[in-house]
């Protein structure tokens, strides 16, 4: 705690000064001598001097550096980046118009493929059909031709076992038998 012994200390300045240091304090809603405390504080901590306007030059050197430095950029961008980036816009616009128009002549193409390939199975079944009828029709023929040469064979057997003494009635049966069986094949 602070008591009268720590404030015997006097400092004195003059009525200019004492107005100065009053606005100051009112702006911070200091009183003069917390105000004036915390500025000695201030200098003292972070050891400036206060005589040396040169803080407040390098300060202000600095801002206006730094202005430059930011309007300089600002003239790169409008002369560099935004036309660049225009630029690469445009390209990625074109870009995506031709592999459109690619993704677009693919696909007609895989589907023509498709079509084509749709068509040859169809041909294919087809094919694989009449080969079946003309394999059926082979074996057809081919058991024809067996049940006929049976038929033949079975005729010739029973006109050779006929001998002299058989009558044309008996022949004529055979002939006429021999037809039906053909005729059922």
């Amino acid at each position: 705690m602070s008591t009268k012994d720590n404030y015997s200390k006097t400092l004195r300045f003059s009525a200019e000064t004492d107005e100065k240091l009053g606005k100051l304090a009112q702006r911070f809603t200091l009183s003069k001598f917390q105000f004036f405390n915390k500025m000695v504080e201030y200098f003292h901590r972070t050891k400036k001097d206060p005589a040396d306007i040169n803080d407040e030059v390098l300060k202000n050197t600095l801002v206006k550096n730094h202005d430059t430095y930011i309007r300089f950029i600002r003239a790169q961008e409008e002369k560099i980046l935004i036309p660049v980036k225009t630029e690469v816009d445009r390209m990625v616009q074109s870009q995506i118009k031709i592999l459109d128009c690619f993704n677009g002549q693919v696909l007609k193409a895989n589907k023509d493929l498709l079509n084509n390939q749709q068509a040859q199975i169809e041909k294919l079944a087809e094919t694989d059909k009449l080969l079946k009828t003309i394999a059926e029709k082979q074996e057809t023929k081919e058991s024809l031709k067996l049940k006929f040469l049976y038929i033949l064979n079975s005729y010739n057997k029973a006109r050779e076992s006929f001998g002299f003494a058989t009558s044309a009635k008996e022949k004529e049966e055979l002939l006429l038998m021999t037809r039906q069986q053909i005729a059922k094949l």
